[in-house]
């Protein structure tokens, strides 16, 4: 099916492939978080510490660290569908190797095979929406599509406790499966191919890692990673030994907290479409995310506010990659070029994601949770000053 058929045949049929790709971005999801949630029985299983469940959250983002703007010209050059069917194999692949792990060092290896799968999906998902998605729509397509990210890690959390970790590795291979068929037979294959040079290719790449605008996204996206994954690589664990609860209870609040992440995100899309300003929605929700985590990791709160805090430091925080991942499009040199500077912006998000959970970890391990407050303060505060420095300004 071309785009043009797709377009024919109206709203119901994109929305039908819509659908399917934030479908395929929580089965991403759920990648990271199953860790958080099988962090307790890796520990019993494996004798892990935290530093070394860390590096398993960790691990699973230096793909897109190292890889998410080549991932953006492939996607261009090749095609968004393709590389989210590819994506969704590799993770299917990586999780069913991982469940049958005998030891730390190939579940670890499995981990970064995840993560490249992980890395095509998260940058060919916005390509496929920004290309089937009429415009006056894409702010509210975005929003859904960041939903994927705590969707999958709150259904991970949910999940998590019911089985043993292998045992939930296994049915996220199968969801992974399962995503690739539904994507094979929902997502329209683009009516335009582009021919593009690997010269002309390294070039773009090049002008977006060069260009103010996609840094600076980059880079907020970045610590917006950093203060996320502070908190839910290791939310479980906390909710154990601050609250006293059992590893169900803490699998379940911690999927409420995930949960609220989503309102966030559905929030920003509604205030973008209003013509809200990013630049504030950007800065305000850093800001507040920092001087609430004071309240979660120090001990001065009750266990019930310390909560509370986790929901609302995760409902301010979704409205973030909403604003983010919309303005990518908004700041690439062309329609076509999008999916490049997806792929920075992705890139800021898997530093974040690799820094968070390995800085975190280890700081947690040496100095308490007071560490995490400080370094989750010090991301917020230069994540507003990096988000006024953001001209948002459509570039096509």
């Amino acid at each position: 099916m071309t785009v043009g058929a797709c377009e024919q045949t109206g709203n119901p049929t994109r929305w039908a492939a819509v659908a399917v790709v934030v479908g395929s971005g929580i089965a991403a999801a759920l990648q990271v978080g199953k860790t958080a949630i099988a962090t307790p029985m890796l520990q019993s299983d494996m004798g892990l510490d935290l530093a070394a469940a860390g590096w398993l959250t960790g691990v699973f983002a230096v793909p897109g660290l190292v890889a998410c703007v080549p991932a953006g010209a492939f996607v261009t050059a090749t095609g968004d569908r393709r590389m989210l069917l590819v994506g969704l194999g590799a993770m299917a692949l990586g999780t069913a190797v991982g469940a049958a792990a005998p030891g730390y060092t190939l579940l670890l290896a499995t981990r970064v095979l995840e993560g490249l799968g992980f890395l095509l999906v998260t940058v060919a998902g916005p390509a496929i929406l920004n290309r089937v998605v009429q415009f006056g729509q894409r702010d509210l397509a975005f929003a859904l599509w960041s939903c994927f990210m705590p969707a999958g890690m709150a259904l991970a959390m949910l999940a998590g406790p019911l089985f043993g970790w292998r045992m939930l590795w296994g049915c996220n291979a199968g969801l992974a499966a399962a995503a690739m068929m539904a994507a094979y037979a929902a997502v329209p294959v683009s009516s335009v191919r582009t021919s593009i040079s690997l010269r002309n290719l390294a070039s773009d790449a090049v002008g977006a890692l060069t260009s103010a605008g996609p840094v600076l996204l980059a880079v907020c996206f970045a610590l917006y990673g950093v203060m996320f994954f502070a908190l839910f690589s290791f939310l479980p664990a906390l909710l154990m030994q601050r609250m006293g609860v059992e590893h169900g209870t803490a699998g379940l609040l911690s999927a409420l907290a995930n949960a609220a992440n989503i309102i966030g995100n559905l929030a920003a899309g509604h205030l973008l479409a209003r013509g809200a300003s990013r630049t504030a929605v950007l800065a305000g929700a850093s800001l507040i995310m920092g001087f609430v985590s004071l309240g979660i990791f120090l001990p001065f709160l009750t266990s019930t506010q310390t909560f509370l805090l986790c929901l609302l430091f995760s409902g301010i925080g979704g409205m973030v990659p909403t604003t983010l991942i919309s303005s990518a499009p908004l700041l690439s040199l062309s329609p076509a070029l999008a999916p490049v500077v997806i792929g920075v912006v992705m890139q800021g998000s898997s530093l974040g994601q690799v820094v968070g959970p390995i800085a975190v970890g280890g700081a947690i391990e040496f100095y308490g949770w007071v560490a995490a407050a400080a370094i989750v303060l010090a991301a917020a505060m230069a994540g507003a000053v990096v988000a006024l420095r953001i001209n948002f300004v459509s570039s096509h």
